[in-house]
């Protein structure tokens, strides 16, 4: 199983982006990857609006990114934190994938991580065997 690095905002509008950061990590969880969003986890120990306690959150995540398989962008909007972990995971040659918001909330399913097959609702069934590639 892959340990994959859920890349998305946090700060701004908090509620918001917590609620899609565990959205992604379950998306994630729903292609058979192991998810890890530090900014789910660190702000429940670590005050952000205190310098040197987003500090020591920034240097542990990206410790925690030393160890993924992967990390995925989720969503189009890059801060300056996901900035940081995108440069730290090309500087360790981690791969990185864009994952949309689209695909993280419109119910489509990654097929081996190459293609996509969307899912349907019972009365818009697609006939056996059709998939749509995005």
């Amino acid at each position: 199983m892959k340990q994959v690095y859920i890349c998305s905002p946090y700060a701004g509008d908090i509620e918001s982006n917590v609620r899609f950061a565990k959205a992604a990590c379950r998306y994630a969880a729903e292609q058979g990857c192991a998810p890890v969003a530090v900014h789910l986890m660190y702000p429940q120990i670590l005050d952000d609006a205190v310098p040197a306690q987003r500090e020591t959150g920034v240097r542990m995540g990206l410790r925690v990114l030393a160890s993924s398989d992967e990390l995925w962008i989720c969503g189009s909007r890059n801060s300056h934190g996901m900035s940081c972990e995108i440069a730290e995971a090309e500087r360790l040659g981690i791969p990185i994938r864009n994952i949309s918001a689209e695909l993280i909330q419109g119910g489509c399913h990654m097929k081996s991580y190459d293609s996509i097959e969307r899912a349907f609702m019972p009365e818009e069934a697609p006939s056996p065997g059709m998939k749509l590639i995005l």
